[in-house]
């Protein structure tokens, strides 16, 4: 009788243990909507704020960017809050400021709340990119760490597919609303859409400050502040005693070699210049800059445009992008699934050596038409009015006249449909039209403006061009760059390219997608764990911003083949670092991957059991 009063005690225990991992679980998820949404949301508002708001090209691109300067400036905090404050209560704080940010926007009149309310957007991301992996990585059980973190990927992905079917919902009520044939009413409605679109993301994050202010506090940061009784007893919520026993011992015997080796190393001045603290922090930067520099951000943000190129249709190019997108979150899923079972290792050299492979198939299915672009630069410079603006409606009768002014109409052909891309500059400050085709009768008229290029403020210029003199580009004269035809493939060429981008998704999904997190998380030792991250945090971002600035001019210029193989080559640094300097981590606590990197060894430690 009292054998099954234990045993049913014990089963208790373990559902409560069970329940309480799947909440983590979820709140991490809910974190992960949340930078789904940060970064995906304004695409879907954007051109009806647009239409509605009156502001200039500079101004709609500082709504648009001051997501980015708001994580930029919390990433570089981040660490010290979370090591001040906690992980819980700077995860509240950072669902809190998303919360507030929605009715600032949504409410707003004019453009200083407008940007307020974006730049909170920004800082609720930055630290939520910090603070949730580093939670995870320090509540979790080491079997169920990688199941964790991949889940706020996935579900990062999820709040860019939710953001994204918001936008189409509302395009969807707006083109209804259209066809009744009142523009004071299409103008009213557009106004309410994109406020509409702010207001849709509210309740999530509302649900990530309860669940944030419902779980324990990191039992490492609780140590790490002399409060072993409440560090012991946020390990037993998620693990079992027997369990708790061995990690709280291990963490204790991990702070006291730290406290005895600080205090020696503090009379050599040395303390952060050994291998256990150097090794994984140069790992975690060259991961976290490689992923970017696969390309991902901008395939993502031009992945229509990069459709409309190959050779599909405007229908086609938008009915593929819905698809990039599912591929994301469905094989990410997979990524969830397999972290824990196959492990980082794997799963980061398979991706990378996918994303290689079907970036360089991508590069030369480009290629075989851009080796035939022409340039018609002189013939368009001609055509600057003397404001030194420029509009230009791109058609077949245009493009006719330009490559006969060229003498390239031999070389492209002047029945064949043909796109253009404008590079143009005032001073210091450079921009790239978007690429339009001749065949499409819809498309608007190429506008060259200096409103478009120059930064409205030295606070932009600096992010545009930290060397560009912004007084001198103000008065400059719009000078053309570059002006460059590109025959359009056939609708086969465009499938063909869809495809090698559907298995770029499928395979960064799989690997660095779900795997970016863990190694930032992970790798860093417990002493630099919150700094570690957020310096390479802001690496990922520098390099993000960085592509970001180049990406259109690069294309413009040297096409998308030449890109494509840029990114290739990134990738291959990549793969090497994952597949010959990346240690497995699978199954590890964290005090045996910091000895790793201590002895150059994994020794045996704990034996964790799946709790969740």
């Amino acid at each position: 009788m009292a054998a099954d009063i234990a045993i049913g005690t014990t089963a208790v225990v373990d559902d409560n243990k069970s329940s309480y991992n799947r909440f983590l679980l979820v709140v991490a998820g809910l974190g992960g909507l949340l930078y789904g949404v940060d970064v995906g949301i304004i695409a879907g508002a954007l051109p009806y704020l647009e239409a509605t708001s009156g502001f200039n090209a500079g101004q709609l691109s500082f709504v648009v960017a001051a997501v980015l300067l708001g994580s930029v400036i919390s990433t570089l905090f981040a660490g010290l809050l979370a090591d001040w404050m906690g992980r819980k209560p700077l995860m509240a704080v950072s669902g809190v400021l998303f919360v507030l940010s929605i009715p600032i926007i949504a409410l707003s009149h004019n453009y200083g709340p407008l940007v307020l309310g974006r730049l909170l957007q920004g800082v609720s991301a930055g630290l939520i990119g910090v603070v949730v992996p580093l939670y995870l990585a320090e509540c979790l059980s080491a079997s169920s760490r990688g199941k964790g973190t991949g889940i706020f990927q996935w579900l990062l992905t999820l709040g860019i597919v939710i953001a994204a079917l918001v936008g189409v919902y509302f395009s969807f009520r707006v083109d209804q609303v259209a066809q009744i044939g009142d523009a004071a009413r299409l103008l009213a409605f557009k106004n309410t859409a994109w406020r509409g679109i702010f207001w849709v993301s509210l309740p999530p994050g509302i649900l990530f400050v309860i669940g944030s202010l419902m779980v324990a506090e990191s039992p490492r940061w609780l140590l790490r502040h002399g409060k072993k009784e409440a560090a012991y007893a946020a390990l037993l919520r998620s693990r079992t005693r027997e369990q708790s026993d061995l990690e709280f011992r291990e963490m204790q015997e991990v702070i006291a070699a730290e406290k005895g080796s600080a205090s020696t190393a503090a009379k050599t001045g040395e303390s952060l210049l050994r291998r256990k603290y150097v090794i994984p922090f140069v790992l975690a930067c060259i991961i976290l800059a490689c992923n970017q520099a696969t390309g991902i951000n901008s395939i993502i943000a031009y992945n229509t445009n990069i459709l409309l190129q190959s050779g599909l249709s405007d229908v086609a190019a938008h009915w593929g992008y819905v698809v990039f997108t599912l591929v994301n979150f469905l094989v990410t899923f997979g990524g969830v699934v397999l972290v824990d079972r196959k492990g980082r290792k794997f799963l980061l050299a398979l991706g990378t050596a996918g994303i290689i492979v079907s970036l360089i198939c991508t590069a030369v299915l480009f290629r075989s038409t851009e080796k035939l672009r022409v340039d018609a630069r002189s013939p368009i410079q001609s055509m600057v009015t003397a404001d030194q603006n420029l509009t230009l409606r791109y058609d077949d009768n245009v493009a006719e006249t330009l490559l006969t002014a060229t003498g390239s109409t031999a070389r492209v052909g002047v029945h064949q449909p043909t796109s253009l891309v404008v590079i143009y500059a005032y001073g210091d400050f450079r921009a790239a039209t978007k690429a339009v085709r001749s065949d499409d009768k819809a498309a608007k008229p190429l506008e060259m403006t200096r409103e478009s290029c120059v930064p409205p403020n030295k606070v932009v210029a600096f992010f545009s061009n930290p060397f560009g003199n912004l007084d001198a580009a103000r008065t400059a004269p719009l000078r053309i760059e570059n002006a460059l035809i590109t025959p359009v493939p056939r609708s086969r060429n465009g499938w063909m390219v869809a495809v090698t981008l559907f298995v770029f998704m499928a395979f960064f999904a799989i690997g660095p997608g779900v795997c970016v997190w863990l190694a930032l998380s992970e790798l860093m030792p417990t002493r630099i764990r919150s700094n570690g991250m957020s310096i390479a945090l802001l690496i990922n971002q520098a390099v993000s911003t960085t592509i970001a600035a180049i990406f259109l001019p690069t294309v413009g210029k040297y096409g998308y083949s030449t890109m494509f193989l840029g990114f290739a080559g990134c990738t291959v640094i990549y793969f090497i670092t994952a597949t010959w300097f990346l240690p497995e981590t699978k199954g590890k606590t964290l005090e045996e991957i910091e000895a790793y990197f201590e002895k150059g060894s994994i020794t045996p430690g704990i034996k964790t059991a799946t709790t969740s």
